[in-house]
């Protein structure tokens, strides 16, 4: 029995969240084959409430549960493909709990602000691709947006910047000297620069305007290269997107 339940918890369970408890205890050898889909559809229930009954018998969610059921199992393939899985949900919490309401609220209003100005957004390696993606989305949203990873058109371009003009500077460790060169010179330039990474100990912070720090994980799956994952980094611009679409809807309406 994976999920046991008694007293006030057996009480606060509804008719359905116990048909959800006992179909998990009699088919847990099934689960790790199982997606919380699969559950909702077998117990002709929705996969939100088979979160939320997981959730009220003590267990994080649907991974935790799926983790709590290979730890005993020889089977080390399935342990860890749960444990690579568990890496996305880590770091999709932890941005979350990390990033401040309002500074993102600062953010998005700094952006619409300067929606009849061109924005620039500079980043380096593979933080452009999450850079290319948050760009064209701008773009699609009717701003004004050069974006680049070019390290000498970054340092050109910055220098090139004038007072409130907006730069945003997407970095994930914060340490990239060309990155660091642009915050210098949009410093100086007395223009507004919005740094998004994933380090409180950034030296872009120091000439940040607003900030956005998000969640580093620290194991690299390709050791020999730097390939951090930068999901930390698409959640956050996605979240800037979304909420600067639905300002956009309020004042349409």
């Amino acid at each position: 029995m994976i999920i046991k339940i008694e007293g006030d918890v057996l009480d606060n369970l509804s008719k359905t969240e116990r048909q959800i408890v006992q179909f998990i205890n009699e088919h847990e050898y099934d689960l790790t084959k199982m997606s919380i889909v699969d559950i909702a559809f077998e117990t002709f229930s929705s996969p939100s409430t088979v979160s939320r009954t997981i959730r009220k018998c003590g267990i994080n969610g649907f991974n935790e549960l799926r983790y709590k059921l290979t730890l005993p199992n020889k089977n080390r393939e399935l342990t860890s493909i749960n444990e690579i899985m568990n890496k996305s949900l880590v770091e999709a919490t932890e941005v979350l709990q990390r990033i401040s309401l309002t500074n993102v609220l600062a953010v998005v209003n700094e952006i619409r602000a300067n929606k009849d100005q061109k924005i620039y957004i500079f980043s380096r390696g593979l933080t452009e691709q999450v850079v290319k993606e948050f760009s064209l989305k701008l773009e699609l949203l009717n701003y004004d947006i050069t974006q680049t990873g070019d390290p000498n058109i970054i340092i050109n371009l910055s220098k090139r910047l004038k007072k409130n003009q907006l730069v945003i500077l997407v970095s994930l460790n914060g340490q990239t000297p060309e990155l660091i060169e642009a915050a210098q010179n949009a410093y100086l330039a007395g223009a507004k620069t919005i740094v998004i990474c994933c380090s409180d100990k950034s030296p872009l912070l120091q000439y940040a305007y607003r900030y956005l720090v998000g969640y580093r994980y620290e194991k690299i799956s390709i050791k020999e290269f730097e390939v951090t994952s930068r999901v930390p980094l698409f959640i956050i611009s996605r979240i800037l997107v979304d909420y600067l679409v639905e300002q956009e809807n309020i004042r349409d309406n």
